[in-house]
Formats: structure tokens, C-alpha cells, sequence
């Protein structure tokens, strides 16, 4: 059942919790928009769409510290959670001072350094469904996620945090990247009025 903030299949960008606020105009040294949300839910695909419309950069943040450190499943069997988390907060407050799109890795927000970074930037959470995000994670390496029964209970403990930090929530169980990207668009140029 959808919590308040989430919307299903045909609607788009139900605001967050009442309450939360707009944040206006992004000043340059801070990011677009910062997308977070459950593993799987197209960040980086949708991040990466929403970046060439507005014509910015994309970060993805997990991209970075695999280019830095290697692949995040060898880091978590090798090193532990604990060192990846480390790279991660490093990785994430780099980006966050820059002025793009930045797509975060789905367990970034339980950083309470970052959960602070995020207050008063524009944060989107895409949301999908487990029926979507199931042949999405279908013999994936993401670590935490082992079938859908992991990441169902993975995203429901998370859920309460992601709600907490978004400033907009859109789906993307169903409708088109572009679709939604688009919308995602429009709603920032909004905000920047």
C-alpha cells in the first residue's frame, strides 16, 4: 500500500509530506535535483534523461566510487558495509556541492551527515512496484538485494527515511523514462519561477 507521498500508476509528482516546502532557484554550487529512492526504481536511467533535458551533468554516485574503488559487491565482500558506507558519504558530499543531476545510491540516505546535506535541496523519490522492479533485479549483483523479498523489505524499512528527505515523489512502475523525466522537468522549471 502506497504511504503518503507515493503515487500510483497514472499519476504524477504527488507532492511530499505537507509541510516539507518547495525549495526555489538552485544557486550553482548545489545540485539540480538529487534523486533517491529504492535500488532498482531507474535513478541513474532517469537521472541521466533529466540531465540532457536541462542540459547539466549527471552524477551517479555509485558510478563514481566504482571508478574509484572498484565494483560495490567486491567492496561489501571484501571490506564490509561499514568501509563501502565511508566511501559512499565521501563520494555523495563531492557531488552535492556541484550543479547537477545527482542520482544516489540507494542506502546513501542512511548517512545522517547526508540526511542533513539533502535539507533544503530539491530531493526527488522515485518509487516503483515490487511487480515492476522484479524483472529489473533478476539475477543483479546489488548487494542488500538478493530476490524481491529482500528488496521488498529492504525499501519498506527505508521507506519512512525516503518519505522524511523527498521533496516530490514519482512513480516509475509504469510509465516511459522520457515521460517521466519530463514531468520531473517541468516540475523543476516550476520551482525555479
Amino acid at each position: 500500500m502506497p504511504s503518503p507521498g507515493v503515487h500510483g500508476p497514472g499519476m504524477h509528482g504527488a507532492p511530499a509530506e505537507p509541510g516539507s516546502g518547495v525549495p526555489g532557484p538552485v544557486a550553482p554550487e548545489h545540485p539540480v535535483v538529487v534523486l533517491i529512492g529504492a535500488p532498482a526504481a531507474g535513478k541513474t536511467r532517469l537521472g541521466k534523461r533529466i540531465a540532457k533535458l536541462l542540459d547539466v551533468p549527471f552524477i551517479d554516485t555509485d558510478k563514481r566510487i566504482i571508478a574509484e574503488h572498484g565494483m560495490i559487491a567486491s567492496l561489501f565482500r571484501d571490506h564490509g558495509e561499514a568501509h563501502f558506507r565511508a566511501l559512499e558519504r565521501a563520494a555523495v558530499a563531492s557531488a552535492l556541492r556541484e550543479h547537477a543531476v545527482v542520482a544516489l545510491g540507494g542506502g546513501a540516505v542512511l548517512d545522517e551527515e547526508t540526511q542533513r546535506d539533502l535539507d533544503g535541496l530539491r530531493v526527488v523519490q522515485l518509487t516503483v512496484s515490487p511487480e515492476a522492479v522484479e524483472g529489473r533485479i533478476a539475477g543483479d549483483k546489488r548487494p542488500l538485494v538478493n530476490g524481491i523479498e529482500a528488496w521488498t523489505a529492504l525499501v519498506e524499512a527505508r521507506r519512512p527515511l525516503y518519505d522524511r528527505l523527498t521533496t516530490r515523489t514519482f512513480d516509475t512502475s509504469h510509465l516511459p523514462l522520457d515521460h517521466i523525466a519530463a514531468d520531473v522537468v517541468g516540475w523543476i522549471q516550476e520551482t525555479d519561477q
